[in-house]
């Protein structure tokens, strides 16, 4: 989740599996038989070991609940299907959470939680039991795709966690393999920017040299799994640590001048996929030039306190709409053309509980009650300034107050669905 004290930076894999063999034609007698080389058992197999997709298309969203106002999982359900928002992350296992999503065909990553991680690396049954509990009673009616275990563990101030991480992530795969689990919920755990020494330019970008203890047996261990990279890469952090530098136009997408890695010779037009491909370069420096970055979280908070320069709504809106636009482009980045970018959104909700400055508080696309708060052209579950009822409402004053002001209205109703139409 975002911190104003992180340093803004930037995120991970896996290799296709190879196509299935081809037919054998034999002739026999003048007459060509068609013999399948796998037999059904053997092809049975085969597909119970194809990997399961974690993320359907290239936009999904992060369900935090740190608040005491939010509408219950069964109306979050609803909202993420007015949305169409498919991929869906929370950062717990909560079973109210879990029983909401069954059957709604969405794809649900849960999480064991910093708190759980020590325990679970330091015995293979407490891993069994977190899966007893949280996952078997629910699968495959509520749609696991994914499991993150911790959250930003690496380089924060706890050296206890950062040691047992790999433990706990072993613990829970081999767990997942018991229950024949392991090839159908991908596992995985999201950094935030400060596992990197730096990321400027993007081709410079490596990993700190005191994490590679903790980070070589991870990356080691997802590589032969498959499992992407996630990062938590927030071009808004970025620019509110040195606005003064950063161009804001840059970090939202906007027309700008850019970047220009000399050593690449590549030129980037946002932050965004800056980040991204520092990630890439840093993996590759690490030896993990296959592996797929992924986006764990990215926001911009659309209100904040005096000192978090670029917090508002306008920028909030600009960011959000571009990153949408961007990621339904479906390509890759200037450095991986052919990795398809993807990632998840932060937040679902404005969160009332969360500590921190206001920022903290208001990276929501919705408010507690269901409505709008970054006006992408979802349908809120209860109507805000622009639903159809106050559009009426609205073109009946414009009528009431002249021609004039009914063109105006006229304009700024079309202006909002050509948006609209482009977003959808």
């Amino acid at each position: 989740m975002p911190r104003t004290a992180r340093k803004a930076r930037v995120l991970l894999l896996s290799s296709p599996p190879p196509p299935p063999s081809p037919p054998v034609m034999l002739r026999r007698g003048g007459v060509v038989l068609l013999v399948v080389v796998v037999v059904l058992g053997l092809l049975a197999a085969r597909c119970d070991g194809k990997k399961v997709s974690s993320f359907v298309g290239t936009y999904g969203v992060n369900y935090g609940r740190i608040a005491d106002n939010l509408p219950p999982p069964t109306e979050v359900v609803k909202l993420l299907r007015m949305a169409r928002i498919k991929n869906v992350k929370i950062y717990d296992a909560d079973h109210t959470v879990l029983d909401a999503f069954r059957g709604s065909g969405l794809n649900l990553v849960i999480a064991v939680t910093n708190g759980e991680v020590k325990d679970i690396a330091a015995s293979p049954a407490k891993a069994m039991d977190w899966l007893n509990e949280n996952v078997q009673p629910y699968y495959p009616s509520t749609r696991i795709v994914g499991i993150t275990v911790g959250n930003e563990v690496l380089g924060g101030a706890d050296a206890g966690l950062a040691e047992a991480l790999i433990g706990a992530v072993v613990n829970i795969h081999d767990a997942l393999k018991m229950l024949g689990l392991a090839t159908k919920i991908e596992l995985t755990t999201p950094h935030s920017e400060a596992v990197f020494a730096n990321s400027y330019p993007p081709s410079a970008c490596v990993f700190r040299d005191d994490l590679m203890v903790y980070l070589k047996p991870l990356l080691d261990f997802f590589s032969k799994t498959g499992a992407p990279f996630y990062v938590n890469a927030y071009p808004f952090l970025a620019y509110m640590s040195d606005p003064a530098h950063i161009d804001v136009n840059y970090a939202l997408f906007k027309p700008n001048a850019g970047i220009y890695d000399a050593k690449t010779r590549l030129r980037y037009d946002n932050m965004f996929e800056a980040q991204v491909d520092a990630a890439y370069f840093a993996l590759e420096a690490a030896g993990y030039p296959e592996m797929e970055v992924r986006v764990a979280e990215t926001g911009w908070a659309s209100a904040g306190d005096a000192t978090e320069a670029g917090a508002d709504p306008a920028n909030a809106r600009a960011y959000n709409f571009n990153l949408r636009k961007r990621l339904f482009l479906r390509k890759g980045t200037p450095y991986r053309p052919g990795r398809v970018a993807k990632a998840y959104i932060f937040a679902l909700f404005n969160e009332n509980l969360k500590p921190g400055p206001t920022t903290e508080r208001h990276y929501g696309l919705f408010k507690p009650d269901g409505s709008v708060s970054i006006d992408l052209g979802f349908k809120g579950l209860v109507p805000s300034s622009s639903s159809p009822s106050s559009s009426i409402i609205s073109f009946k004053r414009a009528r009431e107050r002249g021609w004039m002001a009914l063109v105006q209205y006229s304009a700024t109703l079309l202006s909002c669905t050509f948006i609209f139409l482009v977003l959808s």
